[in-house]
Order: structure tokens, then sequence, then C-alpha cells
């Protein structure tokens, strides 16, 4: 049986999209001739970021630290990077 997705993975998942966006445009400005290099760091930089929001979480207290909420948003992320990569292909 599937279990229904929490609310605040659902945000953590559309969190990471404008945020995969904005990371990609940034790598693509900086190395406009390198598709490759720039997806995979923007990907280093997002999963990176999701994380360091999580044990910012855990070390001041302040919000719920849980590795689910890394993976829902660098998803998220994922296809945001998927999806300037494929406009700039177009």
């Amino acid at each position: 049986m599937l279990k229904k997705i929490a609310p605040d993975k659902r945000k953590h998942f559309f969190v990471g999209i404008p945020l995969g966006i904005l990371l990609q445009i940034i790598w693509l400005y900086f190395f406009p001739d390198h598709l490759l290099a720039s997806a995979a760091g923007s990907f280093v930089t997002l999963c990176s970021g999701c994380y360091a929001f999580e044990l910012y979480s855990l070390i001041t207290g302040k919000g719920h630290y849980e590795l689910a909420d890394v993976w829902f948003g660098v998803a998220g992320g994922t296809i945001g990077i998927g999806a300037v990569l494929i406009l700039r292909l177009l």
C-alpha cells in the first residue's frame, strides 16, 4: 500500500524546483559552453544546500531534521535543472 506524501515533503519538492532552476542559470552564466560541468556543479550545490538546511535545523533545534526532506528537495531541484538544460538545448 502506498503512503501519502506529507505536506512538508511536498513543500520541499516544490521549493526545490525553482532552486534548481536558479542554480542552473547561475552555473550556466559562469560556464556557458560547458553544459555537463554546469549541470554537475548545480547538482552538487543543490545537494549541499538542501542538506545544509536540514543540518541547520538539527543544530539550532529550529524545525524538524529529517533526511527525507533532503531527498524531496533534491528531486525537485533535479527537475528544475533538467528543465533549464532542455530549454538550453532547444
